[in-house]
């Protein structure tokens, strides 16, 4: 399940939540622009004994985006073989998807800041959700929160 929630506060944020687990997340917030070529937010993943947060994970004007490649995998509603990767031209922020029988979509979201640096670190959670209706409105709310429009 997903929700574009920019009722509460000034910003908007994004929620993606697990179908079969509620308490593993995924929220997309916090999001500025310095100029038009860049949008910068952070994402948060939370599950049972697990926090993460990558303050400045930043979506370039001229790089993939993520909205279409969620796009892409709500088009694909009837399934698909192996694993599809999607990340930011920094790579601070990976998403695999896996297509499960049943019409489930495995999302699998990993945060790693600062990827050359000591100390770095990684996290992951994954979230399962329906592949047509919940994939479909995942990539619209995404595309939505990266362009900064409010509902």
């Amino acid at each position: 399940m997903t929700s574009l929630d920019d009722s509460t506060d000034v910003r908007p944020r994004v929620t993606i939540r697990c179908q079969d687990n509620a308490s593993i997340g995924v929220t997309f917030c916090d999001r500025f622009s310095f100029d038009a070529d860049s949008v910068h937010y952070a994402v948060e993943l939370e599950a049972p004994g697990l926090t993460a947060r990558v303050n400045e994970v930043v979506a370039w004007s001229w790089d993939r985006d993520l909205a279409p490649f969620l796009e892409g995998l709500a088009a694909d509603y009837r399934g698909w073989d192996g694993e599809r990767s999607w990340q930011t031209n920094d790579r601070d922020l990976a998403l695999s998807a896996v297509f499960r029988s049943g019409g489930k979509v495995g999302l699998t979201w990993t945060l790693h800041p600062w990827p050359k640096a000591a100390g770095r670190w990684g996290a992951s959670v994954t979230t399962w959700l329906e592949a047509g209706e919940q994939m479909a409105s995942l990539a619209s709310d995404i595309r939505q929160f990266l362009a900064g429009e409010q509902q």
